[in-house]
């Protein structure tokens, strides 16, 4: 599969970090500073034209999340969207976060999607978990 990227100003292509990588690095196309607990929406100066039946899903980048606590918020991009690819940042740690244009700041996952048609029903199937929630399967 091959995916249409239209690119603007400081924008560079996605690409793959390794050939097994499953995410695309997306870098940000401005510079820009992310105060502690703060959260922007970072150019990239990407339009991306992803195959009907896809979706590019916008995840955090490990070594950002483990070294500065940056993730991500607001990441499916839908493939009949042609707008400019931002990137929702997060800065989950104690300092300001500088971002300069160039940088890699997230990845992109294109993946299959399935549209199931949802039917309103009276009840549901009983399973053994039931309506357990947050917990109820143990600790381990």
């Amino acid at each position: 599969m091959s995916l249409q990227v239209r690119v603007e100003g400081h924008g560079e292509v996605p690409q793959y970090a390794s050939a097994a990588a499953a995410g695309a690095d997306l870098r940000a196309s401005e510079d820009i500073s992310i105060p502690a607990g703060g959260r922007a929406a970072v150019a990239t100066a990407l339009h991306l034209e992803i195959p009907a039946g896809h979706v590019g899903l916008i995840w955090p980048r490990s070594g950002l999340a483990v070294r500065h606590g940056i993730d991500t918020l607001a990441g499916v991009v839908d493939s009949d969207y042609r707008g400019e690819v931002r990137v929702v940042l997060v800065n989950h740690g104690d300092a300001p976060f500088v971002i300069h244009s160039g940088d890699r700041i997230a990845q992109i996952l294109i993946q299959k999607v399935e549209r199931p048609e949802f039917v309103a029903a009276s009840r549901l199937t009983e399973t053994a978990r039931g309506a357990g929630g947050f917990g109820s399967t143990g600790r381990s």
